[in-house]
Order: structure tokens, then C-alpha cells, then sequence
């Protein structure tokens, strides 16, 4: 079954890596608001690019921290982790 980022461990990893405290539920429910109506800046999103490559083990596409919306970060995450790209 392939793994799959879920709005939950987006907003966890947004209070562990950049102290945000993001609302899961807001976060799927306006899915293409930008990451900076929630203070989440291209150096906290890149934080959270390196903890995902390192817990997946291996490279998200090189463009991946200039992401503008949850929606477009998940889309991202697991179409790489789906095909290994």
C-alpha cells in the first residue's frame, strides 16, 4: 500500500519543525490557501522537505519547498512517494 501525507502529519510536522499551530481540519477544508496565511515561510516548508526525505528515504523534486498551498505540497509528496520519482 503506497504511503500517503495526510493534511494531520502536514499540520504535526508544521508545529514540530516550525511551531505552527496549524488546524488540520481548516487546512483540508480550504486546501489551496497559501502556507503563508498560516506563517508557514519557504524556509519552514523546506524543514519539513528534508524530515520528509529522510523518513521516506529518498528526494522530493528539487522545486518541492517553493509549494504555495497544503494541497499543492500533498499533491507533490505522495504523487513522488506513489511513484518513487
Amino acid at each position: 500500500m503506497p504511503v500517503q501525507l495526510t493534511y494531520e502529519e502536514l499540520a504535526a510536522l508544521m508545529k514540530s519543525g516550525a511551531g505552527l499551530d496549524a488546524d488540520a481540519s481548516e487546512m483540508a477544508s480550504r486546501p489551496t490557501s497559501a502556507f503563508e496565511d498560516y506563517g508557514l515561510d519557504s524556509l519552514g516548508l523546506l524543514g519539513i522537505v528534508a524530515v520528509l526525505e529522510n523518513r521516506y528515504g529518498h528526494a522530493l523534486p528539487a522545486d518541492a519547498d517553493q509549494c504555495k498551498s497544503p494541497a499543492e505540497f500533498l499533491d507533490l509528496v505522495n504523487n513522488t512517494l506513489v511513484t518513487g520519482a
